[in-house]
C-alpha cells in the first residue's frame, strides 16, 4: 500500500504547508472594511475572506467580540505591516447596558453574579451626569475574558477553567461617553475612546457606580480612526464577489499612506 492510499499514514507538516501555499496563491494589498455580523469571531471573518479569495496574507485590526457587530478592518498583503499603526486609532462605539444585573464576563454571555433593584429615579439626564465621571484619563481593569496574557497565557483561557487572576489596570482615555435613551432596565449609549478600551469593563464599572450593577448586551463599532461604518461592506456581499470586484472594494496602499500622513499632520 502506498502513502497516498493509506489513510493511517501521517501527513508531514511540511506537506500541509506546501498545500496551503499552493492554495493561498493570490496577492492583494490594502484594507477591506467589513460590517461584522453578530455570532462570528473576528478570526472567522478573516478565515472566510482569505479562503474565498485564496489570499496569502490577511489579518484584522482590533478584535470585536463574537456578539458585537460593526466596523472590522481587514489588512491584506503589505498592509499587514501597518496593523499596529491602524490599531492605535481611537474608536467610536454604540451599545446597550442592562442595569440591575452583573455577570462574570461583564456581558450577556456570562453567568449572573448579582441582581439588584434598579433605582426608580434614573433618567437619561441622571445617567449622563454619572457618565461624565468617566471622561478623560482613566485606569481601567480589563475583564477576565480578554486576549491579554498573564504569564504567557491569554486571560480568556484561564477564565474558561474558572480561574480568576489579578489584572493590572491600564491607562485609557474617554473623549466622550453619554446616554441617548433609557427605558428601564436598558440604557443606550455612545462612547468615543482610545485604543485598548474595553466597553464591557465600562458597563461593569458604570453599574458599580450607580449601585445596582450592569452588563453589556449590545455593542456596535461605528468608527476606528479615519474608517467609518458607512464605508464598510456586508460580509455576505463580499463573499459573492469576483476577485476583480473585491479589488474595487479594497482601500489601496496609496490611499492608506495618504490617510496616515493626514493623521500624523
Amino acid at each position: 500500500m502506498n502513502r497516498k492510499s493509506d489513510p493511517l499514514t501521517p501527513i508531514s507538516r511540511k506537506s500541509v504547508e506546501t498545500r496551503k501555499k499552493k492554495f493561498y496563491d493570490r496577492n492583494l494589498d490594502g484594507v477591506l472594511l467589513i460590517d461584522k455580523p453578530a455570532g462570528m469571531t473576528s478570526h472567522d471573518v478573516v478565515h472566510h475572506v482569505r479562503k474565498q479569495f485564496r489570499l496569502k496574507k490577511v489579518g484584522h485590526c482590533g478584535t470585536l467580540d463574537p456578539n458585537a457587530t460593526g466596523l472590522l478592518a481587514l489588512v491584506m498583503g503589505k498592509a499587514t505591516k501597518l496593523s499596529n499603526r491602524l490599531m492605535a486609532s481611537d474608536k467610536l462605539y454604540a451599545g446597550v447596558f442592562k442595569l440591575g444585573e452583573a455577570t462574570n464576563t461583564y456581558d450577556s454571555d456570562g453567568e449572573l453574579q448579582s441582581s439588584l433593584p434598579v433605582p426608580d429615579d434614573l433618567s437619561v439626564e441622571s445617567l449622563n451626569k454619572v457618565a461624565e465621571e468617566f471622561w478623560g484619563d482613566q485606569l481601567q481593569t480589563p475583564p477576565m475574558v480578554s486576549a491579554i496574557k498573564k504569564d504567557g497565557v491569554p486571560l480568556y483561557k484561564l477564565a474558561r477553567k474558572g480561574i480568576t487572576v489579578e489584572r493590572e489596570p491600564r491607562l485609557i482615555h474617554v473623549y466622550d461617553f453619554y446616554f441617548t435613551r433609557y427605558e428601564a432596565p436598558e440604557a443606550e449609549f455612545k462612547v468615543f475612546c482610545s485604543k485598548g478600551f474595553y466597553v464591557r469593563s465600562l458597563a461593569h464599572d458604570f453599574g458599580e457606580k450607580i449601585g445596582c450593577g450592569a452588563h453589556l448586551t449590545v455593542l456596535r463599532r461605528l468608527r476606528s480612526g479615519a474608517f467609518k461604518i458607512s464605508e464598510a461592506h456586508y460580509l455576505e456581499d463580499v463573499l459573492e464577489d469576483t476577485f476583480s470586484e473585491l479589488e474595487d472594494r479594497v482601500i489601496s496602499m496609496t490611499e492608506l499612506a495618504r490617510m496616515l500622513a493626514e493623521k500624523k499632520a
